[in-house]
C-alpha cells in the first residue's frame, strides 16, 4: 500500500499513473515515470512493489528499480523511504515463499524508523508496513494492532485515504479473528467505501470479499460474485485472491 490515490494540483501525469495503477497496469504505470531524481525513482520502485504484492510476479524489475532509488537517494527522508520500500519487497517475498527474507524486511524497516522522523507522513506507511510483519510473518497481533492504530492516525493527519482503507481493512480482519463481528463488518464496509471513492479498482475486490466474510446470504454471495467480475476484469489480479475464489474441481473432495 504505497501512496494515497490522489493526484496533487491534476497533475497530469500523476493521473495518467494512478489510472494505470488503479487498474492493475503497474509495468505501464512506472514506464511513465524517468527515474533522473530520487522522486521518480521511488515512486517509480513503489509501484513494481506493488505489482509484486498482486501478481506475485516481477521481483527482478522492482529490485533494480528499488537499486536505482536506493543509488539516487540523498537525503535521509529518501534514504528512508526506499528502506521502508526494500523492507516491503522483502516481507513480499517472504509472504509468498519466493525466498525467506523476514530479517531482510525487519532490518529494512528498522533502518527506516530511524531515518523518518516521528509525525513526517513517511511515517504512517512505516508502521503500517510493520503491522503487516507483526500480523503475518511474525504473528504477533497485539503488536501488529498497535502499529495499525499507529498508521491509521498517521493516515488521518496527512488526509492519506488509500493508506486509511489498508489500516481499516487490516484493523477489521484482526477483529474478525477475535470474533469481534460488528467492528470487523464496519471496517471491512469503510475499506471498500474509499476504495470505490477512489477508483482503486486492483483493490476493491479483496475489500469485497473481506466484507463478505461477515455477512450472510443472499449478500455474501452478491458480493463474492461482484469481486469475481472485478477479477475477470483485471485478468485474474490480485492472483491470491482469484486462487481463493476459484470454483472447486469437479469431483473435489469437500468437507
Amino acid at each position: 500500500m504505497s501512496g494515497n490515490g490522489t493526484t496533487a494540483g491534476d497533475d497530469p501525469l500523476q493521473t495518467a499513473v494512478w489510472r494505470l495503477r488503479s487498474r492493475a497496469c503497474w509495468v505501464d504505470a512506472a514506464a511513465l515515470l524517468t527515474p533522473v531524481t530520487p522522486a521518480t525513482a521511488l515512486q517509480r520502485a513503489s509501484l513494481l512493489v506493488e505489482r509484486c504484492l498482486y501478481t506475485e510476479a516481477g521481483w527482478e524489475e522492482a529490485e533494480d528499480a528499488l537499486r536505482t532509488a536506493e543509488a539516487l537517494a540523498d537525503s535521509d527522508d529518501e534514504r528512508g523511504a526506499a528502506a521502508c520500500e526494500r523492507g516491503y519487497l522483502a516481507y513480499a517475498a517472504t509472504l509468498f515463499g519466493v525466498r525467506d527474507r523476514a530479517d531482510e524486511a525487519r532490518a529494512a524497516l528498522g533502518r527506516a524508523a530511524a531515518l523518518i522522523p516521528p509525525g513526517a507522513a513517511a511515517r504512517a506507511l512505516l508502521d503500517f508496513r510493520r503491522g503487516l510483519i507483526a500480523e503475518n510473518l511474525t504473528r504477533s497481533p497485539q503488536s501488529a494492532r498497535a502499529a495499525y492504530h499507529r498508521a491509521h492516525a498517521g493516515a488521518t493527519a496527512h488526509a492519506d485515504p488509500l493508506l486509511l482503507s489498508g489500516t481499516w481493512r487490516h484493523l477489521a480482519g484482526l477483529a474478525l479473528r477475535e470474533g469481534e463481528l460488528a467492528e470487523a463488518r464496519h471496517g471491512f464496509a469503510e475499506s471498500l467505501r474509499i476504495r470505490e471513492e477512489l477508483g482503486y479498482l486492483v483493490g476493491t475486490a479483496p475489500a469485497l470479499v473481506s466484507l463478505a466474510d461477515t455477512e450472510t446470504d443472499p449478500e455474501a454471495s452478491r458480493l463474492r460474485e461482484e469481486a469475481r467480475r472485478l477479477l475477470r476484469l483485471l485478468g485474474g489480479v490480485p492472483t491470491w485472491l482469484s486462487r481463493q475464489l476459484a470454483p472447486p474441481a469437479p469431483g473435489a473432495a469437500s468437507a
